[in-house]
């Protein structure tokens, strides 16, 4: 499986959370691609969630499973999104695209391209933290997939 992380804003390279997203990613079986995108602050916000919506969906490949992280999405358990996961592989999806939106969140065309708006709950985190925790998961998912004994029940 092949996971496509696209998301707005950069992080620094040395920072604490690019220590945590780089680690997952090395433990990591899948092949798995950060795409860090600019942010333009100077637009009206429906307008800014706008284009960034394009340049998220610019980054999607034709045959890729969307997930989009949106506070109003499921908030499923690592077991469950692994399921879903296992679905989609079953199904012939070899990609995933995993999209995080700007600080004013996503526009209602990125929400209606997702095939799941994915919650991590209802507290508020940075962009940078997220990513952290979202490959963190990413590796639990493949764990859970593989037989691993990382996630424990």
């Amino acid at each position: 499986m092949k996971v496509n992380i696209i998301a707005i804003g950069k992080i620094k390279n040395k920072s604490p959370e690019q220590s945590i997203i780089d680690e997952y990613i090395k433990r990591c079986g899948w092949k798995v691609k950060i795409t860090e995108l600019e942010e333009k602050k100077n637009l009206p916000v429906d307008e800014l969630k706008a284009h960034e919506g394009r340049l998220l969906l610019s980054k999607v490949s034709n045959n890729s499973k969307i997930i989009v992280l949106d506070e109003r999405g499921k908030n499923l358990s690592s077991p469950e999104l692994a399921d879903m996961f296992k679905k989609w592989q079953l199904s012939g999806a070899s990609e995933v695209a995993i999209l995080i939106g700007g600080a004013n969140g996503h526009s209602d065309e990125v929400r209606a391209k997702a095939d799941l708006l994915l919650s991590f709950g209802k507290l508020t985190m940075p962009h940078k933290l997220i990513r952290a925790v979202l490959c963190e998961q990413v590796y639990r998912v493949e764990s859970i997939l593989n037989n691993h004994p990382y996630h424990k029940v």
